[in-house]
């Protein structure tokens, strides 16, 4: 179950003489576990790309990984905290990516309910993202997005202040945006519904390119049916994930309950 802040309770032990509260502790927590679960899946890319999480309680502060670790080694203590331009706030030995963080910026500047923002270039998503129809109503999962999925063009490695405007009012008001020929991103109001959705897009992807590489003709359901499926699958106001959250922390305790630590 969620707290106020949009954490999981059941964050297990603190590490002690760090001066990080309740609150943060578990945000911590869950977002450590969010990396272990993106490397569990196979969706990391070495050292780069990012999950990023507001601090429950500290506007304009922000969670991220630190810079040279893979997602299998972040714990919830290496976590760095930074501003909204990248900077490290407080003590930390390790360093961040700025540059990388300046997506999730741009997104967390737009999106106050943005509070987890999660860029990856899972293949799944990469692969879909250089379609040009990009991701089609196709499968179950693909209709969650049928009304709440984004594109961004292309325009190379660096964001220019220009383009985080331009990448923002794309996104608009979707949870869920394809950035052409480089990635994917999820917004969530917890760790938890950027991750679940996250899962959600990387199967309908998958399904997708699945289907079309048998070269046989493929069955769209008609419009009236995407369009009654999507609101079947978003009726419910509260943010995503949060019945599957404990198992899926259950069972990284079974695996590496390091990344609480």
């Amino acid at each position: 179950m969620a707290d106020s802040s949009g954490s999981f309770v059941h964050a297990g032990p603190r590490v002690t003489g760090t001066g990080i509260g309740d609150a943060e502790w578990r945000a911590r927590v869950d977002l450590a576990a969010c990396y272990r679960l993106v490397a569990e899946r196979g969706w990391g890319d070495l050292i780069y790309t990012h999950i990023s999480l507001a601090v429950p309680g500290e506007p304009g502060r922000f969670l991220i990984n630190p810079f040279g670790l893979t997602f299998d080694e972040v714990t919830a203590s290496n976590l760095v905290k930074i501003d909204i331009d990248g900077a490290i706030i407080g003590d930390s030995p390790h360093e961040v990516n700025a540059t990388g963080f300046v997506i999730h910026g741009a997104v967390h500047a737009a999106r106050e309910d943005a509070r987890c923002v999660m860029h990856l270039h899972n293949e799944a998503a990469v692969s879909v993202s250089m379609l040009k129809d990009g991701l089609l109503p196709l499968s179950q999962h693909a209709l969650r997005f049928y009304r709440d999925l984004a594109y961004h063009r292309y325009e190379g490695l660096a964001l220019t202040e220009s383009e985080k405007v331009r990448l923002a009012a794309n996104l608009g008001t979707c949870r869920a945006m394809l950035l052409h020929n480089h990635g994917s991103l999820v917004t969530g109001r917890t760790v938890a519904e950027a991750f679940c959705l996250m899962d959600m897009l990387d199967k309908a992807c998958r399904m997708q390119l699945a289907a079309q590489a048998t070269g046989a003709e493929l069955v769209l359901p008609s419009a009236e049916l995407c369009e009654k499926t999507f609101r079947q699958l978003t009726a419910d106001p509260e943010p995503e994930g949060e019945l599957e959250w404990p198992s899926l922390l259950r069972r990284l305790d079974r695996l590496c309950p390091d990344y609480r630590t």
